[in-house]
């Protein structure tokens, strides 16, 4: 059986288990042939660190596919996580519209916040276009901080099971087919929350949280869920095994 191959859109940190130097190994553990596209270039992860290198690889996103476009390329799968600019949101919507087949399965992770408020650089022009952007998934993972910006809803400390469904399905309204939230807290207890399209389910698996940081959790997370939902996993199954893969390796 020929090998399924997925284009993993995310930024290169040279130094530092995040991006795509952690989902790259991950993507190709779970037996994917993993074609990276990058989106920026740094020295290290900004976690931590100061006076790191930054590249921004704007001019490199379209001229790269173009390529593969003339090579006959085709993907059964497309997972973007972190864009260096507004402008590279708009390139991957116009990416994926080239790539996707009916079979193609898309991933997005919109990478823009935590704890409550957007990343330093990223500005508020950007939530618009995370917006546009999902009406491209069939996948969305947003974090909560993300899901509550995408669809304006106010961010609290805790929320009830029905307050859950309803944050998913604002995402879903915003075209994503189904719906992965992590890092909610659900009825006092830490929770990953979802809708899965295949099987008309929502789901709500609860955490131990871990109280250490580390950069990359989202991408090995993002990344294990793309391997075994290519593996025909269901998506509560999927997402219960990205958390436990974090857990073991945190």
């Amino acid at each position: 059986m020929q090998q399924k191959r997925v284009m993993a859109i995310n930024d290169i940190s040279c130094f530092g288990k995040c991006s795509l130097t952690v989902a790259l190994p991950v993507l190709s553990a779970a037996g994917l042939e993993a074609c990276p596209l990058p989106t920026a270039l740094l020295s290290t992860h900004t976690g931590g660190f100061s006076d790191f290198t930054f590249e921004n690889l704007d001019g490199q996103m379209m001229p790269i596919t173009a390529h593969w476009k003339k090579l006959g390329l085709e993907f059964d799968a497309i997972y973007s996580g972190y864009l260096a600019s507004n402008e590279q949101i708009e390139y991957v919507s116009e990416i994926i519209g080239s790539f996707k087949k009916e079979s193609t399965t898309v991933l997005i992770d919109p990478v823009m916040g935590d704890n409550g408020k957007l990343y330093a650089g990223v500005p508020e022009s950007t939530i618009g276009l995370m917006r546009s952007l999902l009406e491209c998934a069939d996948y969305a993972v947003p974090n909560y901080t993300e899901a509550c910006l995408l669809t304006d809803t106010p961010i609290a400390e805790q929320i009830s099971v029905d307050e859950a469904h309803a944050l998913v399905d604002a995402v879903r309204a915003l075209g994503a087919k189904s719906v992965v939230v992590t890092s909610a807290v659900v009825d006092g207890q830490n929770s990953v929350i979802g809708y899965d399209h295949v099987a008309g389910e929502y789901f709500t698996i609860p955490f131990e949280l871990i109280p250490v940081y580390f950069p990359g959790t989202g991408d090995t997370f993002s990344a294990v869920l793309v391997g075994r939902v290519m593996a025909g996993w269901s998506l509560q199954r999927a997402t219960a095994d990205a958390m436990r893969v974090v857990a073991e390796l945190i």
